[in-house]
């Protein structure tokens, strides 16, 4: 029995979700305890919700008095109060062998543990660990005094999305089923290799909805130029929405608006005799003064102002 303690990946190629998986493909019996819900999709994390210490204490209590598995493998930490629920559960229970694979950073880069829980990880649930997986790179964050459990991977493994992660939990299922430490090592490593090259990347579809976007923007833009009228039409949220553009053009949603009507705002003064009002009601605007605070906002200019730079 292995118990993996973690935080969720509603993707489900790291996290809670991934730990399963892989010690259920290696023959292993996977429990679980949850210490963090994320909001997330391919685009990254949004939000995280760490659940209550005592919560975490109760799932913990739970298993182990019921079921007392021979390995706990933990990953996500993000406050002290789950790190001394942790550290006493380790005390309380002394499982055969603890792994830790300390989540420092999510895939997208976002730095999921601030630098005063790093430090205390390092010194209070460092030393209660059989060994630590991590990177080279991560060491200098938690400053151990003592190095030897630590199991440093790094260009060894194929960058895939929770490659780490998914190490870690195969060397637990090894562990588990009683295989030497070099070559559970050794068999962990083949594991991950072996799942890159089958593995099929998780796709979201930025692409697809950007320029869907872009499409009705072109189509309804003298009308709409508020975000929810476009995430509507896409049948998505405006959060993600916005998520989509700023991952393929850096901009937010109102930004592309804005920079499309401004664009056919000065394209329509400098290319036609049409005067202001003219111009405002032909792109949608209710009334002149409406489209001169617009352009004023964004330019810093008045439309006139700005027709007469070209003389």
């Amino acid at each position: 029995m292995i118990l993996t303690i973690t935080g969720s990946d509603s993707t489900g190629e790291s996290g809670i979700q991934a730990d399963v998986k892989t010690i259920s493909e290696l023959g292993g019996n996977a429990l679980s305890v949850i210490t963090s819900i994320t909001i997330q999709n391919t685009l990254g994390i949004q939000e995280f919700y760490d659940l209550p210490a005592d919560v975490i204490a109760g799932q913990i209590d739970a298993i182990m008095n019921d079921v007392a598995p021979e390995v706990v493998k933990i990953g996500m930490i993000r406050n002290q109060k789950v790190l001394d629920v942790l550290c006493r559960a380790i005390l309380k229970y002394h499982p055969a062998q603890v792994i830790y694979h300390p989540v420092i950073f999510s895939a997208r880069g976002e730095q999921l543990m601030n630098e005063d829980i790093l430090t205390l990880v390092g010194r209070q649930l460092f030393p209660l660990c059989d060994w630590i997986i991590i990177k080279r790179k991560d060491i200098g964050y938690f400053h151990p005094d003592d190095q030897r459990h630590l199991l440093v991977i790094d260009e060894t493994l194929p960058v895939i999305h929770g490659q780490t992660n998914a190490f870690a939990s195969a060397l637990a299922a090894y562990r588990c089923q009683g295989v030497e430490l070099h070559e559970a090592i050794k068999k962990a490593h083949e594991y991950v290799v072996q799942k890159a090259l089958r593995h099929n990347n998780l796709q979201g579809r930025s692409s697809e909805l950007y320029n869907a976007f872009i499409n009705l923007m072109h189509k309804h833009y003298q009308k709409h130029s508020d975000v929810q009228f476009y995430a509507d039409m896409l049948n998505v949220s405006s959060r993600y929405l916005a998520q989509v553009t700023r991952r393929v053009s850096e901009q937010s949603p109102k930004a592309i608006i804005d920079d499309y009507l401004i664009k056919n705002i000065k394209r329509q003064l400098l290319t036609t005799q049409n005067n202001v009002q003219q111009i405002a009601y032909a792109l949608g605007f209710s009334s002149q003064a409406h489209m001169t605070r617009y352009f004023r906002k964004l330019t810093g200019l008045t439309p006139s102002k700005f027709r007469k730079q070209k003389d």
